[in-house]
């Protein structure tokens, strides 16, 4: 098949110098068994304990991609407002991947997103990390190779490490980590196909090391591209010991094909669930959006109705140019299925009507013993039988006293 064609990187962590220095500044009940006796006179059958029905699942969470820098955060408020305040749970950026500087999470760049994060407790931070420096310069496969063998001897780690420890003094050690996304294409440095054995071992050695860091809670997404692209993306799985969630990247291409056979095709959608399954992990979509067969608003739709149907742990939308919706005016008919879509979503479940409550059967209350209109004789003392006229006029029986003898001593 037919490798894919790389998309454009327009407003991605390309110019990392420019943006970096504006971030910076920015950011400072049992039956009864056929047969046994039937009981006299059976008492009622105590009901059976209420079984709470199971409470409805949450809609998938999911966001945009709108900036790596600052104005991605501002951004995200605005988006909501124009999808009927539906809650946008789902910060996606990148770290730039030009110098390992930029990869260990320079300071100045994070802070806004971290800032983000933690104002409330359900928000998410997806954070794309490069494998590599350099890693959008067109290295050739012979120094890739020479790189990941490089990373897969521990070369690198520092690096890595040096990044967790920074998410866990941002107060972010939560953090979702799409590490070396798009392995199975030829865009990136940190691609596999030079050397599919030294990329696995690098990526548990990078893994190893981020979770060394006390305090830390990542969880690390492999991500290809859907479709076979350059490899097989299953040549690169790294195993499940060190994958949390295995994403896939999925763009409205290459030209001409439609959404069914995106779903068919080897290494596909469908192809992505089913492996996912296999290995009991659960989906996301870091990436998707609209590109080579422009506005297709049968695309729009179907995905989002994918996404619904197999609940990711989050999707966001790349939001520019030409895959977006929000901030691309050249989109207007899938645009339209978007906002109709997920306007006024939220992550709260659907409220359900309260069961009835049945009023308990009154019952009468309890009836105070009769007191005695006899009165009961005195401790130590025997009554007399005079007969029935002597005591109507004495008022009641005499009574002799046992202990008479002792009250003289």
């Amino acid at each position: 098949m037919a490798v894919r064609q790389s998309r454009t990187r327009t407003g991605r962590p390309a110019r990392v110098a420019a943006v970096l220095a504006a971030a910076a500044f920015l950011a400072a009940c049992p039956g009864v068994a056929v047969g046994d006796p039937v009981p006299p006179a059976p008492a009622p059958p105590a009901p059976a304990p209420a079984v709470p029905a199971p409470a409805p699942a949450a809609a998938p969470a999911f966001g945009a991609y709108l900036d790596y820098g600052p104005r991605g955060v501002a951004r995200m408020a605005e988006l909501s407002q124009w999808l009927g305040d539906a809650e946008l749970r789902v910060g996606h950026t990148y770290l730039p991947g030009d110098r390992w500087s930029n990869i260990e999470g320079a300071p100045g760049f994070l802070d806004v997103w971290a800032d983000w994060r933690t104002r409330k407790t359900d928000r998410m931070l997806v954070l794309n990390v490069p494998m590599m420096e350099r890693n959008e310069e067109g290295v050739d496969d012979d120094e890739v190779r020479e790189l990941l063998r490089r990373g897969a001897a521990g070369h690198f780690d520092h690096h890595f490490r040096a990044l967790a420890e920074r998410l866990v003094e941002l107060d972010v050690p939560d953090t979702v980590l799409v590490l070396g996304w798009e392995m199975n294409g030829t865009t990136y440095t940190h691609r596999c196909g030079p050397d599919p054995e030294a990329w696995k071992t690098y990526w548990n050695r990078i893994v190893t090391a981020m979770r060394s860091v006390p305090g830390q809670k990542f969880r690390f997404d492999f991500t290809p591209s859907r479709g076979r692209d350059a490899v097989p993306w299953t040549q690169c799985y790294p195993g499940d010991d060190t994958v949390d969630i295995i994403g896939m990247d999925s763009y409205d291409q290459p030209r001409g094909m439609a959404f069914d056979e995106q779903v068919k095709e080897p290494f596909g959608l469908q192809a992505h669930v089913d492996f996912a399954k296999a290995h009991g992990k659960p989906l996301s979509y870091p990436e998707w959006g609209l590109f080579r067969n422009g506005d297709n608003a049968e695309y729009m739709r179907r995905m989002l109705a994918w996404m619904d149907e197999h609940r990711p742990v989050y999707n966001t939308l790349t939001d520019y140019c030409p895959h977006g919706v929000w901030q691309c005016d050249d989109n207007p008919r899938s645009t339209a299925v978007y906002r109709s879509v997920l306007f006024g979503r939220t992550d709260e479940p659907a409220p359900t009507a309260p069961e009835p409550t049945v009023p308990a059967t009154p019952t009468a209350p309890p009836v105070p013993a009769v007191p005695p209109t006899e009165p009961r004789p005195q401790a130590g003392c025997s009554p007399l039988e005079l007969g029935d006229w002597v005591e109507h006029w004495l008022g009641g029986k005499l009574c002799m006293r046992l202990d008479w003898y002792s009250r003289s001593r």
